[in-house]
């Protein structure tokens, strides 16, 4: 497993071994958790946190009153104990008995709900991708150094015990020079047709749901998933499923910084329907300074697979090439890919992960710590830019900027809705 724990974002480098402020929890070192956004994946997270030991998740918070009540009946049910609701997630940080928030809203949402809650000194677990925009993954690294935040990104993937043990082979030399990486995303997607827009239920919060982004009408082909294929909210498949692999393909070719010159192409070339966002696409990003490449291709009909792999990574060696597939296995070809070489199977804990830091206050503890999310976020972003913008970009890792394109660099943020701003100073 790499050991190294600087990554460059931005201006400079970040050092991620800086330790917080001690805290004092509540009655038997009880840690209280608060879950924002429950109705898809912050299920994964009530059920990952609520077993751990002296942890408790006691808010679940979502702008959907209807879907409040269901998940707090079905948790009461399963942990056996009340849950509280609220349909504000500004209301849930002014709350001095919560110590930490698990986010798992909309995409739009995750880099300002970040920001907030350290703000208000919490620890916060955020799915991926940690931001929208490119922006957006600076201020939250900022955010997280300046009110000594432990900040965990959520690409389990990172706490896998083989996937660890592989990154060591990797770095020790098992295939070679490690030159290139590929990212795979090859998932059923099928048309999500038209729907049009219309009042939004009596039980949604539709103005809190819409948060940072600009207000438009209600449509049941953005609430409750299918956001993720519309701008405003999501960032395709590749800022979706993909952050997991735009993250091995970095972690694992040992890049710390973003790329030089991105290319993308692709397009809707199956369904007519209301995704805005592109259904095939292949980006090429590359590091001239470390002389490595990555590749990413998401696919949104599994026509085959790329050496048994669907969702997963591919490492490329001047002696061989390694595989990982999905979150916990990976397999590696060496003597040029004749012969087959170290192969493992094993998961880990990446909630236990975050909980482990927040006791420890060490984000040196931390599987996937802050700069990982700005960065394998910003990977995806760099590639819908060029998708956007339908030519190659040269982008600035150090200053965090693209090279003298007006036009490029105006896509790295958004424009807010007030008062759900991610603010320039944090």
């Amino acid at each position: 497993m790499d050991t190294r724990r600087t990554f460059v974002f931005g201006a400079g480098a970040a050092a991620l071994s800086q330790v917080a402020k001690p805290k004092l929890y509540g009655a038997n070192n009880r840690i209280r958790m608060a879950v924002l956004g429950v109705h898809g994946r912050g299920n994964a997270h009530v059920n990952g946190f609520s077993p751990l030991p002296d942890v408790e998740v006691a808010v679940l918070c979502d702008p959907d009153a209807e879907v409040l009540a269901q998940k707090a009946a079905l948790y009461q049910e399963k942990y056996g104990h009340k849950f509280e609701t609220e349909q504000d997630l500004r209301k849930v940080l002014e709350r001095k008995d919560i110590d930490a928030v698990s986010i798992a809203t909309p995409n739009h949402w995750h880099a300002l709900a970040t920001i907030w809650a350290c703000q208000a000194r919490k620890d916060v677990y955020v799915e991926k991708p940690g931001c929208h925009n490119i922006f957006e993954g600076r201020q939250m690294v900022a955010a997280a150094h300046k009110y000594n935040r432990i900040v965990q990104h959520g690409v389990q993937l990172r706490s896998s015990e083989a996937v660890q043990e592989a990154i060591g082979h990797l770095r020790s030399g098992l295939i070679g020079k490690v030159y290139m990486a590929r990212g795979l995303v090859f998932r059923w997607r099928p048309s999500i047709g038209h729907k049009p827009p219309e009042a939004a239920p009596a039980t949604l919060n539709w103005d809190i749901w819409q948060g940072p982004a600009q207000t438009r009408q209600f449509s049941r082909n953005i609430v409750h998933y299918n956001w993720h294929w519309h701008w405003d909210y999501g960032n395709g498949d590749v800022g979706n499923q993909g952050i997991h692999e735009t993250d091995l393909c970095m972690w694992g070719l040992g890049v710390d910084k973003l790329p030089s010159r991105i290319t993308a192409l692709g397009g809707k070339f199956l369904f007519d329907d209301d995704k805005q966002t592109p259904e095939t696409l292949s980006s090429s990003y590359l590091f001239p300074e470390e002389n490595k490449m990555i590749e990413f291709e998401v696919r949104p009909w599994a026509t085959n697979k790329e050496d048994g792999v669907g969702v997963g990574n591919i490492f490329y060696g001047s002696d061989g090439y390694l595989v990982v597939k999905g979150y916990d296995y990976y397999e590696s070809y060496v003597n040029q890919g004749k012969e087959k070489g170290p192969s493992r199977k094993a998961g880990g804990n990446h909630w236990a992960n975050f909980i482990k830091a927040v006791r420890s206050r060490k984000t040196s503890d931390q599987n996937g710590p802050v700069e990982t999310a700005a960065l394998s976020s910003s990977l995806a972003h760099l590639g819908n830019i060029s998708y956007r913008l339908n030519r190659q970009l040269q982008f600035d890792p150090k200053a965090g900027r693209f090279t003298g394109d007006d036009q490029a660099n105006a896509m790295s943020t958004r424009s807010y809705r007030a008062p759900f701003v991610v603010p320039e100073k944090v």
